[in-house]
């Protein structure tokens, strides 16, 4: 089902919970960045917010990520906007980074971390970054502890590794990074570039795959996320956590 999800996940503004402010939020928390710093992006899909990045922080950034067609949308966006220069892409996994120890001052990663784990990317990303450096991060988090059953269950199945702030933070420390700061993305956040667009998809494929039992399984899974948020908003959300090696 490989070809579904990403006729899913494809041509959308973004493949996860995100806005270019919260971006920029993020980049302004980082308090003494060189000029021209080296950035990673992991886990960049098609790119929106290493646009972003590229146009606040004069820097040299280096966007990964496993699919190809991702990467593609991105370097022709950053032709279009006059960025190429600045970008490098390449198709590598963030499991199998193959890049000098100390090499970059920022290593971002917008909706990504949770695809290694939080604890495992802080620590096998961490060699990457030079000393000092900075890693920003956004992970869904809890926001409160008297969670719906309905809730709790989806995301014992969906990602069991969720955690709250206060524990993420703790991982964090434990992890040897100082938090410099963090936030909790607001609602439309999810709706404008990823949620709005995914769910007028899903009403196309629901149509297409009508008949493939298999594929709206699928599709059902996906609404079934879209809902939960829509009426659980207030117990869990996407945190920005901005910290320093």
């Amino acid at each position: 089902m490989d070809k579904l999800f990403f006729e899913i996940h494809s041509n959308l503004p973004r493949e996860g919970p995100g806005l270019n402010e919260c971006t920029r939020k993020a980049f302004q928390a980082i308090p003494d960045l060189p000029d021209e710093p080296e950035i990673l992006d992991v886990g960049c899909g098609p790119g929106m917010q290493t646009i972003e990045l590229a146009k606040i922080s004069s820097g040299n950034i280096t966007a990964i990520d496993n699919h190809q067609p991702y990467l593609e949308v991105l370097e022709k966006t950053a032709q279009k906007e006059g960025l190429a220069e600045n970008i490098k892409t390449m198709n590598v996994s963030m499991f199998e980074m193959d890049f000098e120890r100390n090499s970059f001052d920022l290593i971002w990663a917008e909706g990504a971390i949770y695809i290694i784990g939080v604890e495992k990317g802080l620590n096998y990303w961490k060699q990457f970054l030079r000393p000092g450096g900075y890693m920003a991060f956004t992970e869904v988090s809890w926001l409160r502890e008297d969670r719906p059953k309905e809730l709790q269950q989806f995301w014992d199945e969906a990602y069991p590794a969720i955690k709250g702030i206060d524990a993420n933070i703790a991982l964090i420390e434990k992890c040897g990074y100082k938090v410099i700061e963090h936030f909790i993305l607001p609602e439309k956040a999810w709706w404008r570039d990823y949620y709005n667009p995914l769910e007028k998809r899903l009403i196309m494929l629901r149509e297409k795959y009508k008949s493939d039992n298999q594929a709206i399984e699928m599709i059902e899974q996906e609404e079934i996320e879209i809902e939960l948020y829509r009426r659980y908003s207030n117990w869990y959300g996407y945190v920005f956590y901005i910290v320093q090696k």
